[in-house]
């Protein structure tokens, strides 16, 4: 008789410091954590710093910890499913905020899913949710644009791109960077985009030291503010561009056939 797979847990971790992670997650994401065993984290000495912070009653010299990251490769993905394949409940932890999102455990999730594995996501800190909530930019339509290019000179086209999707769709496009480059991303961000465009800064979310900068990129041009190395998360949604209005068919196209009905018999000559 075939064991059933475990279920693959997505824990979502704070933002900021790890001791914070009584203040940023409901008792029921602590709770099921605290039934777990083995966990998958992009790195198995913050993830045990995370888990510590919680206090659980099993001690972390039990818990199973996996790696997943960015340098994992497809051959890696037999050992890493291997608990759940035997029926072992296991833990997804991001660095930060929520897994999968923007995040290497996107591919394991998509394993998982292959395999006939449930997938059972926690609640917890969402940063990009957390910045759209504040912003008060179009929060029916928009979307994640993930990471500019590293290189300063190849920033300018995606950034291009970003607010010409946002002006036809009335969307807000959110971006993220490491936060040792926010000062270049906020320089790019002015220097490319239209004086009316409006800019979302939303810095260090969830932390005591919280900021959310709201302004136009005109006011941000004469006013730029100071970018900590923090967690930040970018947004802007430009002046809307009309969609041309489609061409309508003329009389020819509508009836190709002046003075016939289109079922009218044909006659032979």
């Amino acid at each position: 008789m075939s064991t059933a797979p475990g279920r693959l847990w997505l824990v979502p971790s704070p933002i900021g410091a790890p001791d914070e992670a009584d203040q940023v997650l409901p008792a029921a994401t602590l709770a099921a954590i605290a039934t777990l065993e083995v966990f998958v984290a992009e790195n198995a000495k913050s993830a045990r710093a995370f888990l510590r912070g919680l206090k659980l009653a099993r001690p972390l010299q039990e818990i199973e910890m996996l790696e997943w990251n960015e340098h994992s490769r497809a051959e890696d993905l037999p050992r890493v499913l291997a608990p759940l394949l035997a029926g072992r409940d296991v833990g997804l932890i991001s660095e930060a905020g929520c897994p999968a999102v923007a995040d290497p455990g996107a591919d394991l999730v998509a394993a998982a899913h292959a395999q006939g594995i449930e997938v059972r996501p926690l609640i917890g800190p969402s940063s990009l949710l957390l910045a759209l909530m504040a912003s008060g930019l179009n929060g029916q339509r928009f979307s994640f644009a993930g990471y500019l290019p590293v290189d300063s000179g190849e920033r300018g086209a995606p950034i291009t791109a970003c607010e010409r999707r946002s002006a036809l769709g009335d969307e807000t496009v959110l971006l993220i960077e490491t936060p040792y480059r926010n000062r270049q991303m906020m320089e790019a961000l002015l220097a490319h985009l239209h004086p009316d465009t409006r800019l979302l800064v939303a810095i260090g979310l969830t932390l005591p030291e919280q900021r959310i900068i709201m302004r136009s990129v005109r006011e941000l041009r004469a006013d730029p503010p100071e970018l900590p190395r923090t967690p930040t998360v970018f947004g802007l949604l430009a002046r809307r561009i009309a969609q041309p209005a489609p061409l309508s068919a003329g009389p020819a196209a509508r009836n190709p056939r002046p003075g016939r009905s289109r079922n009218a018999r044909q006659r032979r000559p």
